[in-house]
């Protein structure tokens, strides 16, 4: 929960950033952001987050 908590929040500046600084428009946008939202509700959803634990594991693991 944390984790996809954090990565709600760093995408979402992500987006602010990128439609203040111009390479994104808003219409764009609200289209990725729909096409999220609605993907989270398909069958892909879970195999999705399976995946995205999977990298933050393994980043985890990693030592500097």
């Amino acid at each position: 929960m944390a984790i996809s908590l954090s990565v709600v929040v760093l995408l979402a500046i992500v987006l602010i950033v990128m439609i203040r600084g111009g390479s994104l428009k808003a219409g764009p946008a609200i289209i990725a952001a729909l096409f999220g939202f609605f993907l989270a509700s398909t069958n892909m959803a879970p195999s999705i987050n399976r995946f995205l634990n999977s990298i933050t594991d393994t980043i985890s693991q990693i030592t500097f």
